[in-house]
């Protein structure tokens, strides 16, 4: 793992820990008067045993509602390639015309429909090497991630339904290449599926994959069941640094673990099913990300 990541997380967690210094003196109150308060820490730090690393996580007690807009976003740039490598990044969007729904709330055009995060938190791990990795996440979060993405390492935990059943979806390292969670160019379906061929096949009838620049924006989220589309909140939205392969990071609430390698992993889940056929054509559509509607495609 590159040292400035390593710096990146002893400034972020320095910047947590920091408090104002004052110069007053401290009176003692009674017990009775401290029973009359009340009150909720605005950090939580947790320390977590884990297999082979020992895991320590800061969570702030806070909540967020966003829209932001990212022109160029490169993480990960060594060895001749790119991590992570994106262009217009946007988390959340604006409502297209009156009546727009989104989670149960109707929007008129122009509205802002916001990226909703809750108790941000960032973690480390140690080995008996010292810093082995770390990454930052939310308890919860929902909303749409929209971007021009032409590198991805991690997992987009998307569904593809083709020829009426439905599989999950995979990342590919380029026309031909084989599946792959690192620098991956395309998403598509699993090579062994029925009718396709091995490896990412972008032709005509035989097409299972397409460029991630086809998948514009996705909903982070789970899904709810619910008629109207509501997407639930989810727990598993994070970007983690690793120093090394076989790296092990666990779910919030400790029943999981999700097996990562070298460098940078985007942990992206969406409730989202998307046909194959509509994936490998047109794609997706791009949400209204800016004040002034570039079009379901920007480029």
């Amino acid at each position: 793992m590159d040292y400035h990541a390593y710096g990146c997380a002893a400034l972020l967690s320095l910047s947590l820990g920091i408090v104002p210094v004052a110069q007053a003196e401290l009176d003692p109150i009674s017990e009775s008067a401290m029973g009359d308060i009340t009150g909720q820490a605005f950090m939580k730090v947790e320390n977590i045993t884990g297999t082979s690393h020992e895991y320590t996580r800061m969570s702030l007690n806070m909540d967020v509602e966003t829209r932001v807009n990212i022109d160029d976003v490169q993480i990960g740039e060594i060895n001749g390639g790119t991590d992570f490598s994106a262009q217009h990044v946007a988390l959340g969007h604006i409502a297209r015309a009156d009546g727009e729904q989104f989670n149960g709330v109707t929007y008129n055009e122009g509205d802002a429909i916001p990226f909703e995060a809750q108790k941000p938190y960032i973690e480390l791990a140690e080995d008996g090497a010292g810093l082995a990795g770390f990454r930052m996440g939310f308890e919860q979060a929902r909303g749409s991630v929209s971007s021009h993405t032409t590198s991805f390492s991690g997992d987009i935990g998307m569904k593809i339904s083709d020829s009426g059943q439905v599989y999950d979806a995979m990342l590919f390292g380029g026309v031909g290449g084989a599946a792959t969670n690192n620098r991956a160019t395309h998403i598509g379906l699993a090579p062994n599926s029925p009718g396709q061929a091995a490896g990412c096949n972008v032709d005509g009838a035989l097409a299972n994959c397409a460029p991630l620049t086809n998948l514009r924006s996705i909903i982070v989220g789970e899904d709810t069941g619910a008629a109207d589309g509501t997407v639930g909140f989810t727990d598993g939205f994070f970007i983690g640094f690793q120093r090394d392969d076989n790296m092990e990071w666990q779910s919030l609430d400790g029943a999981n673990t999700i097996s990562v390698g070298k460098g940078v992993f985007i942990n992206l889940p969406t409730n989202m099913t998307i046909d194959l056929q509509k994936l490998t054509g047109p794609g997706v559509d791009r949400l209204r990300t800016h004040q002034v509607d570039m079009g379901t495609n920007l480029f």
